[in-house]
C-alpha cells in the first residue's frame, strides 16, 4: 500500500527562459494546487521537484519534473516505483495543442496524441490508462509549427486570463482527488474560454 492517493504530475520545462511559455502550464497548475492547499513543492527527489500534503483529505504527492519535458516519464516512473503508488493513480496535467485556449478538457486515459512529455510518460510507466487534465493551447489552424506555438511566451492577452485559468484547473485536479475522473469530467471539461458549457 501507498502512502499516497495520488501522484500528481505537471509536465514543463526547467528553466528561466521556458517559465511562462504554455508548455509550462502543467508547473503552473501544479504551482497553484500547492499554494492552494499550503503544500511546499521544492524538494528533490527522482529528476522532480516534489511536495506532499493534503489535498481533499487526501495524502498526495505534487510533482514538477526537471529531466526536460521530453524525457518527463523517466522521473514520473521513478517517482511511482518508489512510492508504490500504481500508475492509474496518477493525474497527469499538461498543455494541449489542439485544444483553443483556456479550455480545460479531464480524460481517464489516452493517447499521447503526438505530445513528446505524454509519451514519454506512457511509454515509461507501460500504460495510458492514467487520468490526464489538458490544457488548451491554441487549436484551430496553426500558421507556425508546433513547437514554436508551445515554446513561445505567454501574450499579455493571455497572462491576463491565467490567473482564472491556473484556478480552474486546480479545482478539476482537487475534484478529481475528492469525487474520481467521472464526476470530475462533467463538472468541469469545458469550451473556450470560460463558458460553462458541458462536453
Amino acid at each position: 500500500m501507498s502512502d499516497f492517493y495520488k501522484l500528481v504530475v505537471g509536465l514543463g520545462n526547467p528553466g528561466k527562459e521556458y517559465e511562462l511559455t504554455a508548455h509550462n502550464l502543467g508547473f503552473l497548475v501544479i504551482d497553484r494546487v500547492a499554494e492552494r492547499n499550503r503544500i511546499a513543492v521544492g524538494r528533490r527527489d527522482c529528476s522532480a521537484l516534489v511536495g506532499q500534503g493534503m489535498v481533499a483529505g487526501n495524502r498526495v504527492l505534487l510533482a514538477k519534473p526537471q529531466t526536460f519535458m521530453n524525457l518527463s516519464g523517466e522521473s514520473v516512473r521513478g517517482l511511482l516505483v518508489k512510492n508504490g503508488i500504481p500508475p492509474q493513480d496518477l493525474v497527469l496535467v499538461y498543455d494541449e495543442l489542439d485544444l483553443p485556449w483556456q479550455s480545460v478538457r479531464i480524460r481517464p486515459n489516452g493517447s499521447a496524441a503526438g505530445h513528446r512529455g505524454v509519451g514519454s510518460v506512457i511509454q515509461c510507466v507501460g500504460t495510458k490508462d492514467f487520468p490526464r487534465v489538458r490544457l488548451g493551447v491554441h487549436g484551430g489552424r496553426r500558421d507556425k509549427d508546433g513547437a514554436q506555438i508551445v515554446l513561445a511566451k505567454l501574450k499579455r492577452a493571455h497572462k491576463e486570463e491565467l490567473d482564472e485559468l491556473l484556478d480552474y484547473a486546480s479545482q478539476a485536479v482537487e475534484s478529481i482527488i475528492a469525487e474520481g475522473v467521472e464526476k470530475s469530467m462533467a463538472k468541469f471539461n469545458r469550451r473556450a474560454p470560460g463558458l460553462n458549457e458541458e462536453e
